[in-house]
């Protein structure tokens, strides 16, 4: 299991590669990357993601641990960025390795639903008319209620 929340961006294609090698006995590898979203009718200039690495890490290697029991998952790899970001650049990646690919698949979303809702990263968008902070979206609690029942 390897957890890292950091200011350095990283190279998704290398971070993939990396978690791969370490994975020659797994049947089946899902990767997520999520990237800085700009859309052309509500575009951004940046996002600043704000947090306390200590508690974030401590809580992301909760929820990547609840996934490795829960779907039996021989390795994940949890890496979140934080500070100031450009559109398009990433964000957060998620890699799980497991036996078959529905586990795989499931433990990489349920870490990534519980980490829009658990994880103490706060969002604040800077766009030409100022700066404001991204409320919570009831869409994530709900996406995140499926791993709860």
């Amino acid at each position: 299991m390897d957890i890292r929340v950091s200011e350095t961006p990283f190279d998704p294609g290398a971070e993939s590669n990396a978690f791969l090698d370490r994975g020659k006995a797994a049947g089946a590898a899902v990767t997520f990357t999520g990237l800085v979203r700009s859309l052309p009718d509500d575009p951004i200039i940046a996002l600043t993601l704000e947090c306390y690495p200590e508690l974030a890490i401590r809580q992301l290697t909760a929820i990547a641990t609840e996934a490795v029991t829960r779907f039996s998952l021989a390795d994940i790899t949890v890496i979140h960025r934080y500070g100031r970001m450009l559109p398009g650049e990433p964000i957060v990646q998620v890699m799980a390795l497991s036996a078959h690919r529905q586990a795989a698949f499931d433990g990489a979303q349920m870490v990534m639903d519980y980490l829009k809702t658990d994880a103490p990263f706060w969002k604040k968008e800077t766009t030409a008319t100022g700066e404001h902070w991204v409320e919570a979206k009831s869409a994530d609690d709900s996406a995140k209620a499926r791993w709860e029942a």
